[in-house]
Parts: structure tokens; sequence; C-alpha cells
């Protein structure tokens, strides 16, 4: 072999290891800035404007698209991004049947997918799936917790007609047995409702000690609403899809006392010295309320922020064995995402394992009370 020719190998192989090196990865977003789950979406979509522009060092580019908070156009803009845009990883949406839609893409497509709100799926298409938020069942386990400590022995629920509130009706039963409660009631409404008088009189007639609500956004302030102003006294539980500035607008005076899980990043600056995200939320909160305003923080902006610390995290892995905008990478990614360890996120730290996709413990979850119509961390 000439010198000559031993110098061309030498150079091809480092212009594609510099090609690789340089690679843009690309990332889909499908998110309902617009539609019924207005006030979670822009949130998510927000937050792309602070989140880095490199992914593990490596350029990349988001392409969001908006779904309308509609299910079947959640699906048909992630396979478009898929098959179109050759996208190495998809990211959405801002509601469960939304959610699902993707799932069933990423799952068909093999693309990994980092799942904005908390879905139950069939056990195979976890596989390609990673959920952010925390899983129903570890926030709910707060709220039992409470309900326990205030001596509330019967739960009234009401939540939406969807799969959103078939997890929460799931996740509030799930604890009852252990916690010395028992729901007495499951009633539902749509999210587009503007009145549940029928559900809330149902409730009111079971005479629950707490009721427990299975809605997200503004659509989570209609039942309590509707409890106060006839004149139910018990405590009324949320979720932690209901925890932002726009539920309390909604709700006003009304929702004062209303108590939900949540994330650390609600309550940043007053969480423990010792809180493994205090820093990293505080710095969020920091700038994105220097970006929207005082007041503007909330859970959902920090999913996606999460979600790409978790990408950050797994692509120098990836990279190692593919070339983004190729199933190869894809696969590859999907291995890193699922060896994520000590992700330290706004909402958690995140150590995710073949068998759990989610990887998040208690600490990841506070629990929080409106006062004076604010979001306040509860002693």
């Amino acid at each position: 072999m000439t010198r000559r020719f031993c110098t061309a190998i030498v150079v091809a192989a480092a212009a594609l290891a510099a090609g690789a090196a340089n690679a843009e990865i690309t990332v889909g977003v499908t998110l309902g800035a617009t539609g019924p789950g207005a006030s979670l979406g822009i949130h998510y979509k927000n937050a792309f404007q602070l989140v880095p522009k490199t992914l593990g060092g490596e350029p990349v580019r988001y392409i969001i698209l908006e779904d309308g908070s509609d299910a079947t156009n959640a699906g048909k803009n992630a396979r478009k991004l898929v098959t179109e845009d050759k996208v190495d990883a998809l990211m959405g949406s801002n509601g469960v049947p939304s959610s699902l839609q993707i799932a069933q893409v990423a799952f068909e497509t093999k693309t990994p997918y980092l799942v904005l709100t908390p879905i139950s799926l069939p056990p195979e298409k976890y596989f390609w799936a990673f959920i952010v938020p925390q899983p129903t069942e570890l926030m709910m386990g707060a709220v039992a917790e409470n309900m326990k400590a205030n001596g509330v022995k019967t739960v009234g629920f009401i939540g939406f007609s969807d799969a959103w509130g078939d997890l929460m009706y799931k996740a509030t039963s799930f604890h009852a047995a252990k916690f010395g409660y028992k729901v007495v009631t499951d009633e539902r409404y749509a999210r587009a409702d503007t009145s549940v008088t029928g559900q809330v009189l149902k409730i009111l007639a079971a005479k629950p000690d707490a009721v427990v609500v299975g809605g997200s956004g503004t659509g989570g302030a209609l039942p309590q609403v509707a409890l106060v102003e006839r004149g139910y006294k018990g405590r009324v539980y949320h979720n932690h899809g209901t925890v932002n500035r726009e539920f309390i607008k909604v709700g006003a005076k009304a929702v004062e006392g209303a108590i939900a899980p949540t994330g650390p990043l609600m309550v940043a600056e007053t969480l423990p010295a010792g809180n493994a995200s205090k820093a990293v939320a505080s710095e969020f909160v920091k700038r994105y309320e220097s970006t929207f305003g005082a007041g503007s923080r909330n859970a959902f902006a920090g999913y996606t922020f999460d979600a790409v610390k978790l990408l950050d995290a797994a692509v120098p892995a990836a990279m190692k064995k593919a070339k983004p905008g190729t199933p190869e990478f894809r696969a590859a990614l999907r291995e890193a995402l699922e060896g994520a360890k000590n992700v330290v996120g706004v909402h958690g730290v995140y150590n995710v394992t073949p068998q759990n996709h989610n990887g998040q413990d208690e600490r990841s979850r506070v629990l929080v009370r409106v006062e004076k119509g604010e979001w306040r961390l509860m002693k």
C-alpha cells in the first residue's frame, strides 16, 4: 500500500469522524398551544426558548408542530416528523390521548419518544417511550398520605371522561386500602364542558370527607368552583396536571385551599437546602420568569426542560455507535436513555432502567396549596 493511498484513507477517516462529531441531531415535537389543552401546551412550547442549542455537545434542531390539542393531529404530526423529517427522537404532547397516539407511532417506527404527560402503555410499547412527568401513583401517594394524616375516610372522585381521568381514578383508588379511605363516587366530565352541576350534586349526596379532581389545566378548576358554590367544606385535592397560574386565574377565590402534588420546580426557593433539584430548579425559574414574566413559572415547561436533560445525557453514548439520521442512531439513543443515571432535573432525579422508563422517586414530589392566589409549599 502506497504512502499516498494510506494518507487518503486517514484523511477520509478523519473527514468521516468530523462529520459524525458535527452531525446535527433532530428532535420532532408536537404540542397543542391552541385548543382545550392550550393552558398547558403554551408552557411546554415556551421552554424551547430556554433549552441549550446542543445535545451532548452536538448541534440540535427542534422541529415543533402544532396539533391543536387534538389526538388525531398529534399522531399525524408524529408520523410526518419521522417519515418526512427523519427525526432522531420524538417529544410531546400536552394531553394523554395525544401522547398515546404519538406512542403508537414511536413503537411502529422504532423512534425514541420523550413523553411529556404521564401515560400508561402496554409493556411492549414502553420499549421506545420514556415518561418524563412523575407517575400518577407516585404523585397521588403524597395526596393519600395527607388524607390519612387529616382523617379522611371517604373520597369523592370527579375527573375528565378520557384517559387522564382514568389514570387519576386508578391512582386514587390504588392507595385506598393502604391509607384507609374508600372512593365513593366516580363522576366524569368532558374537557370542553362548562358545567358539572349534575356530577357535583351526586358527590354532595355521597357526603365524602374529601374530593379528588382528576382534571388538568384550567379544566381542573371547574369542579372545585362548583363544589364551593354549593357549600362544600371538605378538602379538595388535585394532581400535578393542574399546577399552573391559569388554574388560579380561572378558579379565583374558589380554588383557595386547593391541594396538589407537583415537582420541586414550583416552589424551588422554599425547598430545603438539601433538596437535589433546588439549584437547577431555582436557576430555571429565574430564567423562565425573566423571559415570560414574574409568576409565570409552571410545571409543564419543566417537563420539556427535563426531557432535554435526559437527551443531553444520552447522546454521547449514542454518538459512539452511530450517526444521527439513521435507524442505528435511534436504536443507540433508546439504549442510552434506558441507562440514564442520576440525571438531575427540575422535577427530580432520573435513574432510568429497562424495567422503569421514568426512574423517579419521592424526591420528585412535593405538596402545594393555593394560598392568597399563589401555589405555596405545604409545610
